[in-house]
């Protein structure tokens, strides 16, 4: 459980964030599958709705690591993620060994 890794204070506040951010991309894809009625645009919001979308499943993702206590543990070998990584990339499910291999 690398929860107990990090302290409180930045849990709180992370999930704070993630909350924040997750609410911003709902809101945003509501306004992006609004039917504008212009095909020109079509093309354009399909792949910002596709970004929103992927946003929010990682973002939904970090959270519900956070509620179960396996924030931070990598999906793959179970290993604490680096807290200067989650800082970065706060949705990482992955260390960046696993990461590499899973890219290939």
């Amino acid at each position: 459980m690398s929860t107990d890794m990090y302290d409180q204070q930045w849990l709180t506040e992370l999930e704070s964030t993630l909350t924040h951010e997750y609410e911003t991309q709902t809101a945003r894809l509501t306004q992006l599958t609004a039917d504008t009625g212009d095909p020109a645009e079509a093309h354009t919001n399909a792949a910002l709705i596709i970004a929103a979308r992927q946003s929010i499943e990682q973002i939904a993702g970090a959270l519900r690591r956070l509620a179960a206590g396996r924030y931070g543990d990598c999906e793959k070998c179970g290993t604490a993620i680096p807290r200067e990584r989650l800082e970065i990339l706060p949705h990482a499910r992955f260390c960046v060994p696993c990461q590499q291999k899973q890219n290939g």
